[in-house]
């Protein structure tokens, strides 16, 4: 029984950034509701073979019947190892849509929406012990703090931080709507929405370690995708962009490229065409792509 996903952002766009070649070798290494996997086996010719992957287990429901595909239920951070496991060592061409998924914001019970009173959970992966229960009653104020800051890019940081803890002394905080109360204070009506959507933000990139297993992934696909092959990748906040754009830019996060004797260096990545973003009746249609942001680049 496939579950109901929203209609993925971009997708003509981020799977024509891919040029795919019809006996090629693809890997979508975001599942979700498998609309980017349709469309690329819609484009694969009968030797293409199509690897997707996805960690969370409610995925696994939308799988394709279909021979020259294959789901994986592992986080994208072993695309590499497990590729190896299907005698695979480089692919034409990777995908990435990255984020949650539309469903696991409408699955209260997930913990990841701001709209519903739900346990403190928020983890993609069901299996991983961490959830945002153990964030907020926990972690001490100092990393709490800091975790608002860097990941929710939050300037009162310092003093959520410092509310969470005096009210979890008094009593664990166990539901998002609990959490909203205690932090009645940082949340003036016209922002209300805004400020708890970056502190939610924060606390799932956090439980999932959303950052470091995006910069693993990055620096794998210049090992896995081949001479002239297709990176393709969606966004949704600066944080995750900033990254794929390093990538991209320096095949690097942090520092600048070695340079040779010239004064050359050299970088896994050339850029494809310009930075693409939703259209006004993508974002009508789909409130989710109102952040979107998609980056394609080839392997030189």
């Amino acid at each position: 029984m496939s579950m109901k996903y929203h209609n993925p952002v971009l997708l003509k766009e981020s799977v024509d950034g891919l040029d795919i070649k019809p006996d090629g070798v693809y890997v979508d290494v975001t599942f979700g509701g498998g609309g980017h996997s349709k469309e690329i086996l819609k484009r694969l010719g009968e030797n293409g073979r199509l690897f997707a992957f996805d960690q969370d287990i409610d995925a696994l429901k939308n799988t394709i019947d279909d021979e020259r595909f294959v789901l994986i239920n592992e986080n994208f951070r072993y695309t590499k190892r497990f590729l190896r496991v299907h005698g695979y060592k480089k692919v034409d061409g990777v995908l990435a849509d990255l984020g949650v998924s539309s469903h696991q914001f409408d699955i209260a019970e997930r913990g990841f929406s701001t709209r519903f009173d739900a346990a403190l959970d928020m983890r993609m992966n069901q299996e991983n012990k961490k959830s945002a229960y153990d964030i907020i009653n926990y972690y001490e104020e100092d990393v709490l703090a800091n975790i608002l800051f860097q990941y929710g890019e939050l300037r009162s940081s310092r003093a959520i931080a410092s509310r969470i803890v005096k009210a979890r002394k008094e009593e664990k905080i166990k539901t998002s709507f609990q959490l909203k109360e205690v932090l009645q204070q940082f949340l003036p009506k016209a922002k209300e929405h805004k400020i708890l959507a970056q502190i939610f933000q924060a606390v799932r990139i956090e439980v999932n370690e959303e950052l470091e297993v995006l910069k693993e992934f990055l620096m794998q696909t210049i090992d896995i995708i081949k001479i002239g092959g297709k990176l393709s990748v969606i966004s949704y906040h600066s944080l995750e962009d900033r990254l794929v754009k390093r990538l991209i830019q320096k095949g690097m996060f942090e520092g600048e490229p070695e340079r040779d004797f010239y004064g050359n260096f050299t970088i896994p990545y050339k850029k494809d065409g310009k930075l693409i973003v939703p259209n006004v009746e993508e974002i009508k249609r789909n409130n989710r792509a109102r952040s979107a942001k998609l980056r394609v680049a080839y392997r030189i």
